[in-house]
């Protein structure tokens, strides 16, 4: 049965009219909190993921679950459907199990605080928060393993528990909890810093609506949505066609030496109301890549994208959903049936968003942008110090930004919102490592009128014997460009040994052996290129190979000749862009770098690996289907 709300104050709320002034008082106030929100915890928190690339994610909600403010959406209406307690004032919760919330996290590692937000003894919102842990237990430090085959052997799941019970701490469970994880201090300090972000929100929603009134701010709350639903029917109906598109996209490999995994969504509209259909995506993967994908959350990615590239102004909330309809089959990679294995998520996470801008940019190819999310490279190095202590790096890396439409895309950023690097200086000063390169890839993006950002090459120089593990993708399919553009550069990882040895690292492992002076180049991929390589400006050209970006060879991939001092040969130029017209077909809409088959062909010659085989599916998904209870 779902979740019994307890209050004091059973009153009921008021419909109002709120004047346009004080909505925009309220907007602001709730905008403001939810900031303050991510300062609480940034300067409380100890993990480097959370405190210093910002891997969290708030949000406000009204009564009833809807966010009004925040980034991925609402996943409070997924708990209340699986709780079967009561919820009281001082009450809060915690889950790390995606399969106890349908999806609401996605892999273990996000512990999810929801916070009931009470005044004068009436419910009047919710705040949440989750943030990514270091580690949790499991097979091998921080929790995410390539070879997993179950949940259970990526640490310690949590269902929906009261972890403060009518504001008491419950300590019994919460040390139990801890005890499963390598770093239970930074997990302590992360934790508490998000119940205070939660406390935070809920100070702020209850100082609001005691200087308005309860039925004021709960009115506000749902005119906020219904004008975001407002804005978006008008966006759909404008821009979604009632004629059926498609696209598909490939995650490389599952780690476990299968692949590619092809994940394909289809879009029409139907009225006012547009309809997403994944029809034809793979069955989940023995391994752990398999993305139990929240359908809440898909409409959010889905209207940001479009608020973004058509309308930035809207503010964007759950006041939508209900335009949007989200087709997952069962059992696919997109929808594993427990206990599959979720913890390398992340791979099919970052490639939602390129099919996002693959299928809703069909329709007005101009604004589209070309592929550059792709992906979410982990790297984690851990082991004992000289000293006998324990050392653990989780870091998040960042690839290029594609090509768009307003121009080139940025050089080794991250296309997560509000995510930042770990700067070089805290990584020494905290862990036995030194940052030896860290630099742009010149030629890495992708080659058109407006150029795909660089990868990222980053050196770490180990100082003492450890293991690490390498998470990451595109490796095998590339960043694809669009409107002409080409794609951008592939993955790949290389291990210098102190010895002179050199290894091909895979983009998928874990439990590597390094010693002290051997050196991982990291290297990420490059977002694909946007528009016609031979309509780039000339000058663009020469002041990308002046500052390192392009090479004088990669020059001639827009057709562009320099001289050794690195100026403009105009004659030889114009020959070699006539020359390159000539040759050339009609510009393709995207550019995947060939077909998979012919991707898959030079695959060994190009990488240094054997393709991966293809995946092995109806038997695995027959045996787990419902075989275990939760």
């Amino acid at each position: 049965m779902p979740a019994q709300l307890i209050e004091t104050n059973t009153t009921p709320l008021a419909r109002v009219d709120v004047d346009p002034v004080t909505l925009d008082i309220i907007e602001n106030a709730l905008r403001n909190a939810r900031q303050e929100m991510d300062a609480v915890l940034f300067r409380t928190a100890m993990s480097p993921g959370i405190r210093e690339q910002h891997d969290e994610f708030p949000l406000i909600a009204n009564r009833d679950g809807k966010m009004v403010v925040g980034q991925f959406g609402s996943f409070i209406h997924g708990f209340i459907a699986a709780y079967d307690g009561t919820i009281e004032e001082g009450d809060v919760f915690l889950t790390t199990d995606p399969y106890s919330c349908q999806g609401a996290i996605s892999h273990a590692n996000d512990w999810l605080v929801l916070l009931p937000i009470y005044a004068d003894g009436r419910h009047i919102a919710w705040a949440a928060m989750f943030g990514h842990m270091t580690d949790i237990g499991g097979k091998v430090p921080g929790s995410l393993p390539t070879d997993a085959r179950q949940i259970y052997e990526e640490g310690i799941v949590v269902p929906p528990v009261k972890i403060y019970r009518r504001g008491e701490l419950q300590q019994d469970l919460l040390k139990l909890i801890l005890h499963n994880c390598r770093l239970p201090h930074w997990n302590l300090s992360d934790f508490n810093a998000i119940v205070a972000a939660c406390r935070t929100a809920g100070r702020r929603c209850a100082e609001l609506s005691r200087r308005f009134g309860d039925d004021v701010f709960h009115s506000a709350m749902d005119e906020l949505l219904a004008r975001n639903r407002r804005a978006m029917a008008e966006l759909i109906r404008n821009v979604v066609p009632t004629e059926k598109r498609s696209f598909e996209d490939y995650l490389c490999d599952d780690g476990i030496g299968m692949g590619p995994y092809r994940i394909t969504c289809s879009m029409w509209r139907e009225g006012e109301r547009v309809v997403f259909d994944f029809a034809g995506t793979d069955p989940q993967s023995q391994g752990s890549i398999n993305f139990y994908l929240n359908e809440e959350m898909f409409k959010m990615f889905c209207g940001v994208f479009m608020i973004m590239v058509f309308d930035p102004q809207i503010m964007f909330n759950d006041g939508f959903y209900d335009l949007m309809e989200v087709r997952i089959p069962p059992g696919s990679l997109l929808k594993p049936r427990h206990p599959a294995a979720l913890s390398c998520r992340t791979h099919a996470l970052g490639r939602i968003f390129d099919i996002i801008s693959g299928l809703l940019g069909q329709g007005a190819p101009n604004l589209m942008c070309a592929a550059g999310f792709s992906d979410s490279p982990h790297f984690m190095y851990s082991g004992y110090d000289r000293d006998g202590e324990w050392y653990q790096l989780y870091q998040i890396g960042f690839g290029g930004i594609p090509g768009r439409p307003l121009g080139d895309g940025a050089d080794g950023h991250s296309l997560w919102p509000s995510f930042t690097n770990v700067p070089n200086e805290f990584l020494e000063a905290y862990f036995p490592l030194r940052i030896d390169v860290y630099e742009t890839i010149a030629d890495s993006g992708g080659a058109g009128q407006h150029r795909g950002g660089n990868g990222v090459r980053v050196g770490y120089r180990f100082l003492e014997p450890g293991e690490i593990s390498v998470h990451d993708d595109r490796w095998l399919t590339y960043p694809w460009g669009v409107n002409g553009g080409a794609p951008g550069q592939r993955s790949r990882k290389l291990l210098r040994r102190a010895d002179g040895s050199e290894l091909r690292v895979p983009s998928k492992c874990d439990r590597v052996k390094v010693e002290a002076g051997d050196l991982l180049l990291f290297e990420t991929w490059g977002g694909g290129g946007w528009g016609d390589p031979l309509a780039r400006a000339l000058d663009a050209v020469a002041l990308d190979v002046r500052r390192g970006l392009v090479t004088v060879d990669g020059a001639r991939r827009y057709g562009v000749v320099l001289d050794a001092d690195g100026r403009i040969d105009h004659d030889a130029t114009e020959a070699l862009r006539a020359r390159l017209r000539d040759e050339r077909g009609p510009l393709p809409l995207f550019d995947k770098g060939g077909s998979l088959a012919e991707i898959l062909a030079r695959c060994e010659a190009e990488t240094g690996f054997p393709p991966p085989r293809p995946p092995e599916f109806g038997r695995h998904v027959a045996r787990v289907a419902g075989a275990m209870p939760r």
